[in-house]
């Protein structure tokens, strides 16, 4: 086995992974798998750190029927990602595991507050530091957390795990004909609106060249290939980087 093509990786999970075959919430056996999975690259000597969404337990850009606004939506999937930080470290942890879970809003009581130099320390000292809460702010999704936390952890790559092989030009569940892209540009996914992560996250990517590299989670033991260097799943980079 080769060296890892990765040293610091962030990873993007969506709340909806941790559901499994569910319709909401945490499935037991899927997030073993997740975190065995996470678990299996830690071992490789990368540091790893997480963000993850909250859209199994709560969507708040779909509250307006109920009369909540907008902002105090995203404020309550701000906390539906600290519930799942908080799941995903307690079963890392039962692999023996050392980590952190650190969130943009301050909840002293389970979590640590998100200070960037302190994230670094814990990274380079062999912790899996999860970032929870988004950005702290109303209206920036988790993608847009991902991409900036990429961006302070100078991390060499931001990983977005999906429930399909990469990036496609349709969904290829409704359109099996969909048209499949093992590199592509920024530029490209911006111009066609490719729905990989929202446009500002690809575009802070882009702005400080940190390759996207999007996979199928499912796929057992492709994280650990990706971060090999094997060409699964798809990356997304600058055409001057090649």
């Amino acid at each position: 086995m080769g060296s890892p093509a990765y040293r610091r990786i962030l990873l993007k999970l969506s709340g909806e992974a941790l559901m499994g075959k569910g319709e909401f919430g945490i499935d037991a056996d899927t997030l073993k798998y997740i975190s065995a999975e996470i678990v299996n690259v830690k071992n490789l000597g990368i540091e790893i750190a997480v963000v993850i969404g909250g859209g199994n337990i709560y969507r708040g850009t779909n509250v307006g029927s109920l009369g909540i606004s907008r902002a105090t939506g995203d404020y309550m999937g701000m906390l539906a990602t600290v519930i799942n930080a908080l799941a995903l470290q307690d079963c890392l942890e039962t692999f023996f595991m050392e980590t952190r879970v650190m969130t943009a809003l301050q909840i002293d009581a389970v979590a640590e507050k998100y200070v960037r130099r302190r994230a670094l320390r814990h990274l380079e000292k062999g912790r899996i530091a999860i970032f929870g809460a988004g950005t702290g702010n109303p209206y920036f999704t988790t993608d847009t957390a991902a991409a900036l936390r990429a961006m302070e952890i100078q991390a060499d790559a931001l990983i977005k795990a999906t429930k399909v092989d990469g990036v496609y030009s349709e969904d290829p569940v409704v359109n099996p004909q969909a048209k499949f892209y093992p590199e592509i540009s920024y530029n490209e996914v911006l111009n066609l609106e490719l729905k990989v992560m929202d446009a500002s996250a690809t575009l802070l990517c882009k702005q400080n060249d940190i390759p996207i590299l999007v996979f199928n989670l499912y796929n057992r033991g492709e994280l650990e290939r990706l971060v090999m260097g094997e060409k699964v799943g798809t990356k997304i980079f600058s055409k001057e980087q090649v």
